[in-house]
């Protein structure tokens, strides 16, 4: 049983959970049996994880990138609760309800002017996926043939659907499996690492040359503007993403931006596109949209894109989730944006860059560290070598943090309310691994 006043759990409940768990339960990235129990986490509240024996952890990882307000935040519970007393769900098809509109009306207002029609997904990987149709289905709508690539760059990760999959980086990505099966598509050399450093002369040849040469069978180009996420927390320059929009204009091709792990204030802008000024034709959001409370993502794009696809072939975008505009999931994005807009995030953001600038300042001259860098409320530590994920978990646990590394990857990504403390503190633990390593 769980003590609800103390957040714990009776020893031998917790093992008995514990053990089903790995033996029946398959986790994502991990065997099965998984190889390590993951921790079990009986309540969560501020920014704080409760573990099963009582244990407090800051959760460095926001669950993911997605719960920028914490836990427990009451104007999301009082939102969910609201909705739930008039509905928990309706199909979209043929219905609507005033949440879905609402949650509409902010992603337009608050999104890039061009960015007109919204497209509601199940998660960030089905609105990669629903962009990717959208650039796809666009071309067949205009009577053109032989579209079926997109321009991308290596270092990025956009989902584990399909089609997502297939514009993830295909040497180093997590998908190198399937590599036979999935569509073959353009694939630049990943960005120059460095936020500000100076653009790359030849890099910026290169661009354009792959578009040139492509051009005729390509269907879009497609990034993670600024931070590319999952595939190597990687910084790059602004002036790339510029470089990408002329060439999208040069070659009348939709520019997708992959806002799922970037938008929502997470790289210090509201959206990672306002770095470099430009606005896409298409345009994914999800993870702290609805302030990880629940699933929930959407596709923007613009008018052309929406009207050009409707009068073609079919009359329609050939998609429909069972779940789609969820009537609890937008109650609760819908505050949580609300809610966002109510506070200075970014100096909330600023102050969380700066506090792990300065919490690891020093860190990559260690040994083992290969690079350190801060951007936003992001802080990565680069190591040499694959790290030891248990071994590095350990660590962070002991200095009551949790983070979850992968690759030569330790970062944290917290929820933009922690306090200095709690930053710092999130700061020792990256501090204290890159000693190790």
């Amino acid at each position: 049983m769980i003590d609800l006043q103390l957040g714990r759990m009776s020893p031998a409940e917790a093992a008995r959970l514990t053990e089903f768990d790995r033996s029946h339960v398959w986790h994502p990235y991990a065997p099965m049996p998984s190889a390590v129990s993951p921790e079990l986490v009986v309540a969560a509240s501020g920014v704080r994880l409760t573990l099963a024996d009582g244990t407090e952890l800051i959760d460095g990882m926001s669950s993911w990138w997605a719960a920028i307000h914490g836990y427990r935040h009451p104007a999301l519970d009082a939102a969910v609760q609201r909705q739930l007393n008039k509905m928990s769900h309706v199909m979209f098809g043929g219905l609507t309800h005033p949440t879905a509109i609402g949650l509409a009306e902010r992603l337009v207002t608050l999104t890039p002017a061009p960015l007109t029609k919204v497209f509601f997904t199940d998660s960030g990987s089905v609105a990669v996926e629903v962009a990717i149709k959208m650039a796809l289905q666009y071309w067949r709508a205009r009577g053109v043939s032989g579209r079926h690539r997109l321009l991308t760059v290596r270092g990025g990760y956009h989902g584990d659907t399909f089609a997502d999959m297939a514009v993830c980086d295909p040497v180093n990505g997590m998908h190198h499996l399937f590599t036979d099966v999935l569509t073959k598509h353009v694939f630049a050399p990943p960005p120059p690492l460095g936020y500000d450093e100076p653009p790359s002369a030849s890099y910026l040849d290169e661009l354009s040359r792959l578009a040139a040469t492509h051009a005729d069978e390509l269907a879009g180009i497609i990034v993670e503007p600024i931070v590319q996420g999952a595939g190597g927390m990687r910084f790059y320059a602004p002036e790339y993403l510029r470089a990408l929009r002329d060439l999208a204009d040069e070659h009348d091709l939709p520019l997708i931006l992959d806002e799922i792990a970037t938008g929502f204030g997470r790289t210090g802008q509201l959206w990672g596109c306002d770095h470099a000024e430009v606005v896409p034709d298409i345009m994914c959001v999800g993870k702290a949209m609805t302030g990880g409370y629940m699933t929930m993502a959407a596709t923007l794009c613009t008018d052309e894109i929406a009207t050009t696809i409707s009068s073609g072939e079919g009359g329609a975008l050939m998609h429909g989730p069972t779940f789609m505009g969820n009537p609890l999931a937008a109650a609760v994005a819908s505050a949580s944006i609300d809610l966002l807009l109510s506070r200075d995030w970014q100096d909330e953001v600023d102050r969380i860059e700066a506090t792990l600038t300065a919490g690891l300042t020093g860190a990559d001259e260690l040994p083992g560290v290969a690079d350190v860098r801060v951007l936003g409320a992001i802080g990565v530590v680069e190591a040499k070598e694959p790290v030891d994920v248990p071994a590095v978990q350990e660590i962070a646990m002991e200095h009551g943090v949790w983070l979850r590394p992968f690759g030569k990857l330790v970062y944290t990504m917290p929820p933009y309310i922690c306090t200095d403390d709690e930053t710092a503190h999130i700061a020792d633990a990256l501090y204290a691994i890159a000693e190790s390593l």
